[in-house]
């Protein structure tokens, strides 16, 4: 069977770029923003941004950029940095110029952001100060001068470089030579806006195509959800304040933190760094209404003492994504935030965000549910043989909605897999009760720590080249804090350890672990630890049997001891 979210109608989605959309154009369901009332609050200084001032600030730039750089229909422009007040201002003048953005995580090594820049065909780096040899050595390996390098700074500016505040400067002062990208009948559908990078199972992070219509879409859908007839408890209002630390370059909170708050009419607060005791002194300072978080920050906020030291009265919602959080930590967080709405919401890269969310009528959402379906999404729940689930059966979610990316871009095979006839395959395997979502495994072979999505065959592909790695299998493990957490089971070459000699055991998993800490992103890291096997189970086919070791890494992590030559 099928299971529809409530109707959306043909008209509520316009044909318009994203920053037309969010800077221009009079919505039925955009709740009013007062003159005064900020778009965004630095941090650290209390600093904010009007809706007039985030406009003007994005025309000089997109000027700038265009007259300096000639960005142009379709170049692509990644921005390497963690939040910052200027992170929006730059992805809507780069729209404006009808180019596209390729958002990095900041903590990428240039191994890392080289492939990326290299599979978007980036011509131009937005970085900031701190990542800049990180930025440069990427660049040069794939051909972007320096000179095409600008500092998501308003004060740092090294000789030889640009920064934002030198670009809106020049923007200002200089006479206007680009003109604003208009969409054809339709365009919206089709134009990239994001190359959004997401890991999948065959190894290194693919590029997602996400047009502007799929971004307007979710934001859309996700307003109706809390539509004043929805909203029964009032949790979305003009002139609240909400949390902006989830990176904007992760499309959680890209779309549902950043323009979706936007929408409503409510200010966010950006955060460039996580740090939990500083985390929680900028709630109480900017009394923030709405926090949309990860499983870890709900451990922390739940379990930590420091939390004790705090009044979070006014908190008015709490939303948790990016992975499932278990019953125990919602039932600690309405404890925690007696007054709030609570609840959970999922997606994917490549549905632009929300296909479930909490359920805006109830204040602590159903125990274990992701949420229900947002308006405009029909899914079906779909067995290993093709047919449908009926409620209460597990199955792949599968899923049509108006926000879709539209492709992988330069991968055929993978988008003929995930994208099949206007159905997103999700890779989740869930369950429907009573229209609430459960989310219940992966059918992937990626798993998320702290919500960033891991692959183990790039995981596998990198410890393989330690000469003293035979064969190798990577799995994600649970974790309290992190979700999941990567182990390696690794076949030792026998040459290179004496399996009874525990500090010769201990110093090449050292190693192995080394191998992976000195080359990928600390979430890449081996938190879970190495263990040495005899043999790594496959199929005929030669396919790991990776359910055989997830299995076996979790009974052991209970029981509390591996065996170094398991036998399995």
């Amino acid at each position: 069977m099928e299971f529809s979210g409530p109707p959306l109608a043909l008209n509520a989605i316009p044909n318009l770029t994203i920053p037309q959309f969010t800077l221009d154009y009079n919505h039925p369901l955009k709740k009013p923003r007062g003159a005064n009332v900020p778009v965004f609050i630095e941090d650290a200084t209390g600093r904010g941004i009007t809706l007039d001032e985030a406009r003007a600030r994005v025309h000089h730039l997109a000027n700038a950029l265009h007259t300096k750089f000639n960005i142009a229909e379709n170049d692509v422009v990644c921005i390497f940095s963690p939040n910052d007040i200027d992170y929006p201002v730059s992805i809507w003048a780069i729209h404006r110029l009808g180019a596209v953005v390729t958002p990095a995580n900041p903590s990428y090594t240039h191994e890392e952001l080289q492939h990326q820049l290299d599979l978007a065909q980036a011509n131009t780096i937005f970085v900031n100060p701190a990542s800049l040899g990180t930025a440069l050595k990427a660049a040069k390996a794939v051909g972007i001068p320096q000179d095409r390098i600008v500092l998501m700074s308003r004060s740092e500016r090294p000789e030889g470089y640009d920064n934002i505040e030198s670009l809106v400067a020049l923007g200002k002062t200089s006479d206007i030579t680009y003109t604003e990208r208009a969409l054809a009948p339709g365009e919206a559908k089709t134009k990239t806006a994001f190359l959004s990078f997401s890991s999948g199972t065959t190894g290194r992070a693919k590029a997602v195509v996400i047009p502007h219509a799929a971004v307007i879409s979710n934001v859309v859908q996700m307003a109706i959800w809390f539509s004043p007839e929805n909203d029964v408890h009032k949790r979305m209002a003009p002139g609240d304040v909400s949390l902006g630390a989830l990176p904007f370059f992760h499309i959680y909170g890209l779309v549902v933190t950043l323009h979706f708050m936007l929408f409503n009419g409510i200010s966010v607060v950006v955060i460039p760094k996580f740090n939990f005791s500083a985390f929680l002194k900028s709630i109480v300072r900017h009394k923030i209404t709405h926090l949309f978080i990860v499983p870890p920050q709900a451990v922390l906020l739940t379990k930590h003492a420091e939390t004790k030291k705090y009044n979070l009265a006014h908190v008015k919602l709490v939303m948790c994504g990016a992975a499932p959080l278990s019953g125990d930590l919602v039932e600690a967080m309405s404890k925690l935030f007696p007054d709030a709405m609570i609840g959970q919401g999922y997606g994917l890269t490549e549905s632009s965000t929300t296909i479930v969310m909490l359920n805006p009528k109830k204040k602590v959402d159903t125990i274990g549910s992701a949420g229900r379906l947002i308006p405009g999404i029909v899914a079906r729940i779909v067995k290993e043989d093709g047919s449908l689930c009926k409620e209460g059966e597990q199955g792949e979610l599968v899923v049509k909605s108006p926000a879709l990316a539209l492709r992988y871009h330069g991968n055929e095979q993978a988008t003929a897999e995930t994208f099949v006839d206007g159905w997103l395959r999700t890779g989740d395997e869930v369950i429907v009760k009573d229209g609430d979502f459960f989310v219940v495994d992966r059918l992937k072979e990626m798993f998320k720590v702290r919500g960033f999505q891991v692959a183990p065959a790039e995981l596998e592909g990198h410890l393989l080249t330690h000469p003293a790695v035979a064969d190798v299998c990577v799995v994600g493990i649970p974790d309290e804090y992190s979700g999941e957490i990567p182990l390696a089971f690794v076949v030792p070459q026998s040459s290179a350890v004496n399996l009874k000699d525990p500090s010769s055991v201990a110093s090449l998993k050292n190693a192995i672990s080394k191998h992976v800490s000195d080359n990928k992103i600390q979430y890449k890291w081996l938190a879970g630890g190495v263990e040495f096997i005899d043999a790594i189970p496959k199929n005929p086919s030669g396919k790991i049997l990776r359910r055989i070791l997830r299995a076996q890494a979790t009974k052991n992590r209970i029981t509390g001891s591996f065996s170094l030559q398991a036998k399995l």
